[in-house]
């Protein structure tokens, strides 16, 4: 076994264990971990950009990245604070975008790539802080705190992540194969694609037949497969768009913070597509 490997296997035995009693507590202890992951993950590409040439807006960027899962949760918890965020929410946003245009006109020559800089700022807010903040739409939809049917919810999409992730490793390194993306991450197979696809196919029945039915979650088995087979497409497609931001900046990792596994972006780069494509599957079965 090598020493990368007992790395990730050391992290995530303590990262999941605290992960899960976090979820399951829900609240503001989750929120406050998902815009510390926002902030980091914003600052993480920012770093990206910055390698090559572009300087976004850093602490109005992460500041901001931090900011969005906090008023997502209480948009969903706080049924005031929702109506609150949705009177004003759009004038919000249109300020905070004058803002930014502000600062570059302030900050950036027209040779330090204005465009870019601001563009960046808008795209790492969004991406780091606003797709992991669907997690709260998930897991206080309908449920309170400590919730276990909340905390399978949330569970779900992320085991099944984690199982097509793990099985398309397996797979590409055993059957080898055609690359999926040669140019954006030449590691993958199209043979280890198919493989990760059948291993989270394979974990929709485990939860529809056995953990669901015992936390009261209604979600029948084609419905779970249906969830599966989406993510585990999208969360793969997820993984290569944040291998071409590290292939632009010409890096392997987004950054050290993780043993054994990068950066934040790294660790999460298919979450932040497989978070809001299930949030929007529920909404659709009426799960949340």
């Amino acid at each position: 076994m090598d020493s990368e490997l007992i790395r990730r296997i050391g992290f995530a035995a303590v990262a999941i264990p605290l992960a899960l009693l976090i979820v399951w507590y829900g609240g503001l202890p989750l929120a406050a971990l998902l815009a510390a992951a926002g902030a980091l993950g914003a600052g993480e590409l920012y770093g990206l950009a910055e390698r090559g040439g572009t300087r976004p807006a850093r602490a109005l960027g992460m500041g901001t990245a931090a900011a969005l899962p906090l008023i997502a949760y209480l948009a969903v918890a706080r049924p005031a604070a929702g109506a609150a965020v949705g009177a004003v929410g759009i004038y919000a946003a249109a300020l905070w975008l004058l803002l930014l245009l502000t600062w570059a006109l302030a900050a950036r020559s027209p040779a330090e790539r204005p465009l870019e800089a601001v563009s960046v700022t808008l795209l790492g807010a969004a991406y780091a802080g606003g797709l992991p903040a669907f997690v709260l739409l998930i897991r206080h939809g309908q449920l309170p705190l400590q919730s276990w049917a909340g905390t399978w919810l949330v569970f779900f999409p992320l085991v099944i992540t984690w199982v097509c992730d793990t099985a398309a490793m397996f797979g590409g390194r055993t059957f080898g194969g055609p690359k999926l993306a040669p140019t954006v991450s030449p590691g993958k197979t199209r043979s280890g694609t198919l493989a990760g696809v059948i291993g989270a196919l394979a974990v929709a029945p485990v939860f529809a037949a056995w953990i669901f039915p015992r936390v009261g979650v209604e979600l029948r088995l084609w419905q779970a497969v249906a969830v599966a087979g989406v993510l585990s497409v999208v969360g793969q497609v997820g993984d290569l768009a944040e291998s071409l931001f590290k292939r632009h900046a010409g890096v392997k990792d987004s950054s050290r913070l993780i043993p054994g596994h990068g950066g934040v972006l790294d660790r999460l780069d298919s979450l932040y597509f497989v978070v809001p494509v299930t949030a929007a599957m529920y909404r659709l079965f009426g799960v949340i």
